[in-house]
């Protein structure tokens, strides 16, 4: 599978430990295309339908359900953990998740 920045990608999250998100859930690739490239790890952030509207959270709407992007979540895993490609964020989503990516690690 081709792994490209901003798809959403189903991916098992277990095993976790204490607050990590569990089980497959949908989950967005933020690490660049060149990483996915030469590295088996691709840099993650889960999709929630739960919103909290916490400033590491970016709104989205994916597959017709509102839900955030979960910016706090972020973790690298093995390539072999993403199951199936499931979409893509839009460009805007894309544009405000980036930025926000930015200014959480200045």
């Amino acid at each position: 599978m081709v792994i490209e920045r901003f798809g959403v990608y189903l991916v098992t999250l277990d095993p976790t430990v204490g607050a990590e998100m569990r089980k497959s859930r949908p989950c967005v690739a933020v690490s660049p295309d060149e990483m996915h490239r030469h590295l088996d790890t691709v840099i993650i952030a889960p999709l929630t339908t739960k919103r909290r509207g916490y400033p590491t959270r970016v709104p989205c709407i994916f597959a017709g359900r509102n839900g955030e992007i979960a910016l706090d979540q972020i973790r690298a895993v093995d390539q072999s953990r993403l199951k199936k490609r499931i979409g893509k964020l839009d460009a805007a989503t894309a544009s405000t998740t980036s930025r926000r990516l930015v200014r959480m690690f200045r």
